[in-house]
């Protein structure tokens, strides 16, 4: 168990569940980062008292330094900010801002030794190979907070070499089983709302469209050293079951819990230990069912262009994954529809031309030009 942890991303919703979480064991708060939410990050500054803050917005942040000129805490700005939250003097980093502004924060923490309690999954899906290594090389510890990867984490512990088959579930979303047409009028409002999940609005629309699962997908790949063959996808529309395993010898083994991320974010913390928690209890006699099905691949397009990307390799998840971002915030800020979102994501991953061993620059780059693309630039 971690004694300290820097939160990057503390005002999303993951971020302020590992503060929660923080509190709730005891651990020292030594830094926290925000994209602008300046107002509950000054909140957050002064009931933890880290001694560092970043806002990656640099004039949110010239206000936070206004607003917090009381205390003794320094504030940063800009990725130089992140990347100095991510190696402050504290044994864990929880890594949940959203996109590929993570990167480069992370490999900074892997390269520091710390444990990285990993949320932020497009890091794994744009340089994988590249943090995988990185981690191996220097011995830090990556530990998943995703529901899914840390139910893999579990059931896998001791078992690595047994290995035969990740099955990879997910809920299927609000619009599980809707047709292109259907969904063509869809909102933001109506993407946002998960079934199952309380989460923030970009990762909400993923898992509307599914992309959440292709990118999960991609992630656990690399987190777990496996091909996409080894890996199925499960709709669960009940979260139950928040990922299982295949051995070797035919056996399955699956974790389950309440749908409440507060959960692996706290193993994350305190693996290898396990330790008292406040949250809800599976209560088997009032579960009715559990139902499985394989997901429509024409009905949920971002996941079958995802998971050819994982096949394709090299650039391809990278460009994926950052004009998915792109597409996502035109989507929420209503410049674009719902459908929109696949075709501008396909169209980027078919205009950025592909290259077998990526560096992080040749990443990078490429997650420029995929917004660009999307944006219209």
């Amino acid at each position: 168990m971690i004694k300290s942890v820097s939160v990057l991303g503390s005002t999303g919703s993951i971020g302020r569940q590992s503060l929660a979480a923080a509190e709730r064991l005891g651990l020292r708060v030594e830094a926290l980062t925000a994209q602008k939410s300046i107002g509950l990050l000054e909140e957050q500054i002064r009931k933890f008292r880290p001694s560092f803050a970043a806002v990656y917005d640099p004039d949110a942040a010239a206000q936070l330094r206004i607003a917090v000129a009381d205390l003794d805490i320094e504030i940063g700005q800009g990725l130089e900010g992140l990347r100095r939250a991510a190696t402050v003097d504290c044994e864990g980093v929880v890594t949940a801002v959203s996109g590929s502004v993570g990167l480069r924060p992370t490999l900074d923490a892997i390269a520091a030794k710390k444990r990285i309690c990993l949320a932020n999954k497009e890091t794994l899906v744009c340089a994988g190979s590249i943090v995988m290594k990185a981690a191996a090389d220097c011995g830090a510890q990556i530990v998943p907070v995703d529901s899914e990867h840390s139910a893999i984490f579990q059931c896998l512990e001791g078992r690595r070499d047994q290995l035969r088959k990740i099955l990879l579930t997910g809920s299927g979303g609000p619009f599980r089983g809707w047709t292109r047409g259907q969904t063509a009028s869809v909102t933001p409002a109506q993407a946002v709302k998960h079934p199952n999940w309380n989460m923030g609005a970009k990762i909400s629309v993923d898992s509307a469209t599914m992309m959440n699962k292709g990118l999960e997908f991609i992630e656990a790949m690399h987190l777990f050293g496996v091909t996409p063959d080894d890996i199925q996808v499960v709709v669960h529309p009940q979260s139950v079951i928040h990922s299982m395993v295949e051995l070797i010898d035919g056996t399955v083994l699956a974790q389950l819990a309440v749908p409440d991320m507060g959960l692996p974010i706290q193993y994350a913390m305190t693996w290898p230990d396990r330790v008292e928690s406040p949250y809800e209890r599976l209560d088997f006699w009032q579960m009715r069912d559990m139902t499985f099905e394989a997901p429509d691949l024409e009905k949920t397009p971002c996941l079958a262009l995802a998971m050819d990307c994982a096949r394709k390799g090299g650039l391809a998840p990278a460009v994926m994954s950052a004009a998915n971002e792109a597409a996502v915030a035109a989507f929420l800020a209503g410049r674009i529809g719902y459908n929109d979102i696949y075709d501008k994501v396909a169209a980027a991953v078919d205009a950025v031309p592909g290259k077998a061993d990526p560096t992080l620059d040749d990443i990078l780059a490429a997650d420029g030009e995929a917004r660009r693309i999307v944006n219209g630039r």
